[in-house]
């Protein structure tokens, strides 16, 4: 699997996308108050929050911590028009196709020193304009396909054909809404016959809505809140509601004094935490742990992958001489406070090739070369 995997953060212009992204990567992206001052896409890596590392650190007193990482992309402010070439359009389309999932952010945060680019507040209109414009793109890509499978029916598989000129003509449908085609139901296979047109509308999304300082602990009295939260329903989007100016604040404290600054303000966690978890979900990742005396580590895998597969990951020699994955689950490990403790109580498992890797799974793989 590519370690690779991207979520681009996409939104109109002065939303607060290159501020949210400063703080995500403390990259310093530039964050100025005019359209378009991101204009190549940023990358940031980050690392994804996982408190059971500490925990395994302490039982194995490992001497180092490595937790699982995940990319960002600020890609540039999207604007009207974008399909047809406005303003970045083409290159704003194709920096979204190169990512493996989008989060959107929505200004739901008035504030007369930031200018909106369409002149007032309405979240819902901001969604529907970037959801038009990748409709639109998207409805653009849909018709050369119907065009090429159209020649293609006088010679070729009919009946084969004919199945995917049906599942676009659905997919068509929805995109002439100004809805996303993944909210079309597919079967697998249906999916597979796709997946090289490369949708805009077909990539995993969630929604950040963007709050003002005063509302980062509360913002349930935000009705822009509440208008995304019915919206993303309508496709089992999740919404992650922060306010980018106070994690861009948090970004430049220490770790200790982050906490102490997320207590006052009656915050569990940063936006920025729930974000990336969330992202890596929307990804379709999870993470296996190994641990020893040298390094306690986070893998990346994709959900539903197998013991070799996961091996793989480690190394190729791994993978290929695989002969058992000896596995642990994370909180019969610590609730026991050693591996030993564990074996004794039969918790500590041998599966084969066939096993699916669970989240949490603290693994030691067999293998001979």
């Amino acid at each position: 699997m590519s370690t690779s995997l991207e979520v681009g953060i996409v939104g109109l212009p002065n939303v607060g996308k290159s501020t949210l992204f400063n703080a995500i990567t403390k990259a310093g992206a530039e964050a100025a108050n005019y359209p378009f001052c991101t204009i190549e896409p940023n990358v940031g890596v980050v690392e994804v929050p996982d408190e059971r590392l500490a925990r395994l650190a302490e039982i194995y007193k490992s001497k180092k911590i490595i937790p699982a990482t995940m990319r960002f992309v600020d890609i540039a402010g999207l604007v009207k028009g974008a399909s047809c070439g406005e303003g970045l359009g083409n290159k704003f389309l194709s920096h979204i196709r190169e990512v493996d999932a989008v989060a959107q952010v929505v200004r739901c945060f008035s504030d007369e020193n930031v200018t909106h680019v369409e002149g007032s507040l309405d979240p819902l209109r901001d969604i529907e304009i970037i959801n038009t414009e990748l409709c639109l793109a998207d409805l653009d890509t849909l018709q050369k396909r119907f065009d090429r499978l159209k020649k293609m029916l006088k010679g070729g598989d009919k009946k084969a054909i004919e199945a995917e000129l049906d599942l676009l003509e659905r997919i068509k449908v929805l995109l002439e809404q100004a809805l996303p085609a993944r909210r079309v139901e597919m079967t697998p296979e249906e999916a597979v016959l796709i997946r090289d047109l490369n949708l805009l509308t077909l990539k995993p999304a969630l929604f950040i809505a963007n709050v003002s300082e005063e509302e980062a602990a509360d913002s349930s009295a935000n009705p822009h809140v509440q208008a995304i939260r019915e919206y993303a329903a309508q496709e089992g989007a999740e919404v992650i509601v922060v306010s980018a100016k106070v994690e861009s604040e948090i970004a430049e404290l220490t770790e200790e004094e982050a906490k102490e600054f997320l207590q006052e303000m009656g915050l569990e966690e940063s936006g920025l935490d729930k974000l990336i978890r969330s992202s890596f979900k929307l990804l379709g990742l999870m993470t296996f742990l190994t641990a020893g005396e040298q390094e306690v580590r986070a893998w990346t895998i994709r959900r539903e992958t197998k013991a070799p597969q996961a091996a793989g990951k480690i190394h190729s020699d791994i993978e290929r001489g695989f002969i058992r994955a000896e596995i642990v689950s994370f909180a019969d490990l610590t609730a026991c406070g050693s591996l030993n403790a564990a074996r004794e109580k039969g918790l500590v498992r041998l599966e084969g090739k066939e096993y699916i890797m669970q989240d949490g799974d603290v693994t030691n793989f067999r293998f001979n070369v």
